[in-house]
């Protein structure tokens, strides 16, 4: 009997700290797909990004995105009498997203709900060259000698975890100040590891 109870014992000494440590979180780190609409020539941007947070207090977690939106091809057409013809262009715009905020987590299930309030840059670029990876560092690189804008992003989503990973969906709008402000619709979606 002393045995079974010292067994027991054992097992639960080392079962319960794994559970407390799935709700205490310290680090978060992701992948995502981005979908950027451009309001302002109804463009439908798609690119990838990464993400960073950390818990700062309870639900309070302070988040880092960057993100790239690749070229998009496009296409134009007219009829006439006779015959019609469809051209397929590149837009050859490139846009890079770089932001930093909180993000306030309003549930403690497995799948939880939250808001977020973010500043930081974007940077639209014209470029005919491929997309890369050699053209996403020379992009970076060239940050500040470009046409960098600030933005604000004010959003939510969701959250789902099973265990130390999950996937998340964020859905919200991109504001960037240039003249006046300009509202674009910006969701991702992708997996995400806790610990």
């Amino acid at each position: 009997m002393k045995r079974v109870a010292l067994l027991l014992l054992f097992i639960t000494g080392w079962a319960v700290p794994g559970a407390f440590a799935q709700e205490n979180e310290h680090v978060q780190v992701g992948v995502f797909a981005d979908y950027f609409r451009l309001s302002q020539t109804d463009t439908d941007l798609l690119g990838v990004g990464g993400r960073a947070s950390f818990v700062a207090y309870k639900r309070l977690k302070f988040e880092a995105e960057m993100s790239y939106d690749f070229s998009r091809a496009f296409t134009e057409g007219f009829t006439d009498n006779s015959t019609g013809t469809v051209i397929v262009q590149r837009t050859n715009l490139r846009v890079i997203h770089g932001l930093f905020g909180p993000r306030i987590n309003l549930g403690r299930h497995a799948i939880q709900p939250f808001v977020t309030a973010k500043g930081g840059l974007i940077n639209f670029r014209l470029d005919n060259s491929p997309a890369t990876f050699g053209t996403f560092t020379s992009s970076v690189s060239g940050l500040r000698e470009n046409n960098v804008t600030g933005t604000f992003y004010a959003g939510g989503g969701l959250e789902g975890h099973l265990g130390p990973i999950g996937l998340r969906l964020d859905i919200g709008d991109e504001m960037y100040f240039n003249d006046n402000t300009h509202h674009n619709l910006k969701a991702t979606f992708g997996p995400i590891i806790r610990f």
